[in-house]
């Protein structure tokens, strides 16, 4: 949404020249006052391109066309910090439609590539857990049982099955499913969960993960910090753990004082701790860099253009970025925005 129209015609000023395609991806975020002058732009342009014209004004230069040029745009209608398309930029684009994919199918390609000799069967399974899921668990705003999840459970069985490759691949599959959707479920959606699993692999046992260790040093780390050693907290940090071998980013979300800030503090000082033992090769020092993402604007976040001048000033954690990607001492760091989750911010973190 910082992208003003003179930010845009610098974009079409080369493509058009180049003769190049370009794919504007979440398109709508651009504010509407701004989407009716590009709207004028493309008109320009393809007008330009359609006539076979060689030169043209545009934006106060004279630009060379070349009639290759084309604009192609992705978004999801009707979300939160989007806008409409105005209608003269509508007719710019033809749309098109994309159907949903067949996750059984992809799932059993993945499975394959990773070596699972029994992937038709344990595609359908997991596409039917996640279909289950999705029909009888209840809706919460951080469920996801489309592509990406499957994605996510397929890459966890690929590093269980590198790790042990003689395992019952039902096995495999099951630990896959439950690491990484089990952190994110309701206490009442963990047994409707279990049920749909139990269901569908039935008479598989999983067999318990020791994680001796780290539960000791989790429990000193609760004495340490003066917090109390409750069941659900401790279990909490071991998923939280988990599912950080999974993924690189995650979120940990929850109302007021359920203990997010407390668990990754205790995971981490635990993980620090541990990495001291010469004997617990697997554990990495952590070095934690929290910062408030609502207490400062987004420019200060970020980085900005000034709009008078088009220079660019960096932002925090931008400069945070830089300083972590040069650390090659090989310990881990989380990089945490510790507050309440905001449309924009969280969006432009995409980018």
């Amino acid at each position: 949404e910082g992208l003003d129209y003179l930010a845009m015609a610098k974009f079409f000023k080369g493509l058009i020249m180049a003769g190049a395609w370009a794919c504007f991806d979440e398109f709508n975020r651009i504010d509407i006052e701004v989407l009716s002058v590009i709207a004028q732009q493309l008109i320009t342009l393809n007008h330009a391109c359609a006539t076979g014209l060689e030169t043209i004004e545009f934006e106060g230069s004279i630009v060379t066309v070349n009639a290759s040029f084309a604009v192609f745009i992705t978004m999801n209608p009707g979300y939160a910090g989007r806008t409409e398309l105005p209608d003269n930029l509508k007719a710019q684009f033809r749309p098109v439609a994309c159907m949903v994919p067949d996750y059984a199918l992809i799932a059993q390609i993945r499975l394959f590539s990773f070596g699972f000799s029994n992937a038709t069967p344990l595609s359908k399974k997991m596409h039917a857990t996640f279909k289950l899921s999705s029909e009888q668990l209840s809706s919460q705003d951080h469920y996801d049982f489309g592509m990406r999840a499957i994605n996510t459970v397929i890459a966890a069985a690929g590093l269980l099955k590198r790790e042990a490759p003689d395992m019952n691949e039902d096995i495999l599959l099951l630990r896959a499913l439950t690491d990484s959707n089990l952190p994110k479920f309701l206490g009442n959606d963990i047994i409707l969960f279990k049920g749909i699993i139990s269901d569908l692999f039935p008479g598989l046992e999983m067999p318990k993960i020791d994680y001796g260790a780290l539960d000791k040093m989790l429990r000193a780390s609760c004495t340490e910090l003066g917090l109390q050693q409750v069941p659900a907290f401790l279990v909490k940090c071991i998923q939280l753990y988990e599912t950080t071998v999974l993924r690189h980013g995650l979120m940990i979300v929850g109302p007021t004082g359920a203990g997010k800030t407390k668990s990754y503090n205790v995971l981490a000082k635990s993980l620090t701790n541990l990495a001291k033992d010469e004997t617990q090769e697997k554990y990495i020092k952590t070095v934690v860099d929290v910062c408030g993402p609502k207490s400062i604007t987004m420019g200060q976040l970020y980085g900005q253009f000034d709009e008078n001048t088009h220079e660019w000033t960096d932002g925090i954690l931008s400069t945070i970025f830089r300083r972590l990607s040069k650390d090659e001492s090989g310990t881990h760091r989380w990089l945490i925005f510790d507050g309440p989750v905001d449309a924009l911010w969280i969006e432009s973190m995409n980018t």
